[in-house]
């Protein structure tokens, strides 16, 4: 049998089709470009000066994700396709969206993409591991709030990265010391001290985002409100935790201790320089108070890497080819809630109110909606920008604290109290506890509790003014 020139040529080039599409699913494909491209969409997000700089950041992010596309999710995959098609409707209906909306997305993917940066940047630092260590040394009370507190406190700069960093210790001592309270209530701590960050933390992609679309709530009252909240629901904690037998107590060697806290030391001092730049930059020179965190956080990052060239004589830029999931979750939610929050307007008029009563109504409901849809694994992103581009633009300005308050208070307990949040997955993966068991078994009824009192101040927060 004699095979036809013509049909070995098609065979021949259906191979190669089938072999290009095999390697452009391929979650190591395309690293190179990738990174790149990433790095682009942060030059062009910050470069404000730019003429079209939001067009050009949100082009390069969408071409990284693409390139990236065997990496990505299911529901990252589902939120692109949602994002073309919003795309496609709002150029026909509303491109008046359109501008808002990469706006949206330049501004939280550069952000995303420079606290990534300072989470690789900072997690080479050898005070961390004697961070990291020092949380287990102490009595038992003493212990589970050093973990809890310092997780949120490592949080901030190096957001889920924290967590990672933590657990990895505990399921080290779950593996030399067995299955026991203690290591049950440092997962307890760990999940709660990283759900604790985005009711309080200036530089949580939960104040950010609230921020964005509440942008006549200033920042230091969202701050000055959710600082003792996440603090109560901190110390709180302690009451939902396991007794551990009296001679679980590992107290530290002084010298340790001493080292632990120079460690401690310098890492706050750097988390306070970010904040104060972040709080300069937004009020004195009036910039986004998006941008401003992003700006503090680059600042960090280059610091970082100078002070790496010069201790070590070599340094070298983080890939970031692997953060295409979290730069479509987080800047492609934004993006749509431009699209959304101006079709909503359009919709309900921009008149349009509800009754002074229904405001309270609404933010009370706020939490709970956040942790109903965690438990059906929607990202608290999405329900941010959900919420926030339907229900800002109608909010009074008198009572936008309490809706703040919900949305940051319910992002934080939805990432501490349902199995499906990245943390939780993390500390599954790190310590071979299942997410089901840690965020109901062993905490349900502390973010139930914790959601309501929540709903009851958010409430109160929003009355109409001469109740």
């Amino acid at each position: 049998m004699i095979d036809c020139p013509e049909s070995s040529r098609k065979q021949g080039k259906t191979s190669r089709n089938v072999g290009s599409m095999k390697h452009f699913l391929r979650p190591s494909s395309y690293t190179r470009s990738r990174s790149i491209l990433t790095y682009l969409a942060l030059l062009t997000g910050v470069a404000t000066f730019m003429p079209g700089n939001t067009v050009a950041a949100t082009l390069f992010a969408c071409l990284a994700i693409v390139l990236g596309w065997g990496n990505l999710r299911l529901a990252a995959r589902v939120l692109f396709t949602l994002i073309i098609l919003f795309t496609l409707v709002a150029m026909t209906y509303a491109p008046e969206a359109l501008p808002k909306a990469t706006g949206n997305m330049a501004q939280i993917g550069a952000l995303i993409i420079t606290v990534m940066l300072l989470s690789a940047v900072l997690g080479q630092s050898n005070d961390l591991k004697v961070i990291s260590r020092s949380l287990f040394a102490g009595k038992s009370l003493l212990r589970y709030l050093s973990m809890t507190f310092g997780t949120a406190l490592l949080s901030i700069p190096l957001n889920f990265g924290a967590v990672g960093v933590v657990a990895t210790m505990i399921g080290l001592q779950a593996k030399a010391q067995g299955d026991s309270a203690l290591t049950h209530n440092a997962a307890r701590a760990v999940v709660r001290g990283f759900g604790a960050s985005p009711m309080a933390s200036p530089l949580s992609i939960s104040f950010v985002m609230t921020l964005t679309f509440l942008p006549n709530l200033p920042s230091w009252k969202l701050i000055a409100l959710g600082l003792p909240v996440a603090t109560f629901y901190l110390l709180a904690g302690t009451l939902a935790r396991e007794e551990e037998p009296l001679h679980k107590d590992m107290p530290a060697p002084s010298e340790y201790s001493q080292s632990a806290l120079i460690s401690w030391l310098r890492f706050v001092a750097i988390i306070a320089l970010i904040c104060v730049g972040t709080f300069v930059l937004n009020a004195k020179a009036g910039l986004l108070y998006s941008q401003s965190v992003t700006l503090s956080c680059l600042t960090a990052v280059v610091a970082g890497l100078v002070y790496r060239r010069m201790a070590d004589g070599v340094v070298s830029l983080p890939s970031l080819a692997g953060i295409n999931n979290e730069l479509l979750i987080m800047g492609g939610s934004s993006f749509l809630g431009g699209i959304i929050g101006t079709f909503a307007l359009n919709w309900l008029g921009i008149h349009f109110s509800l009754p002074s009563w229904a405001y309270p109504l609404v933010a009370g409901t706020v939490p709970w909606l956040f942790f109903a849809s965690g438990t059906l694994g929607v990202n608290p992103i999405i329900t941010c920008t959900l919420l926030g581009s339907i229900l800002g633009p109608i909010w009074p300005e008198y009572s936008l604290l309490g809706l703040g308050l919900g949305i940051v208070v319910g992002w934080g307990v939805t990432i501490a109290g349902t199995p499906y949040s990245a943390n939780s997955l993390l500390l599954e993966s790190c310590t071979g506890y299942k997410a089901k068991r840690v965020s109901y078994e062993w905490s349900l009824r502390y973010s139930l509790i914790t959601l309501t009192l929540s709903s009851l101040l958010c409430i109160l927060l929003t009355l109409p003014r001469g109740l």
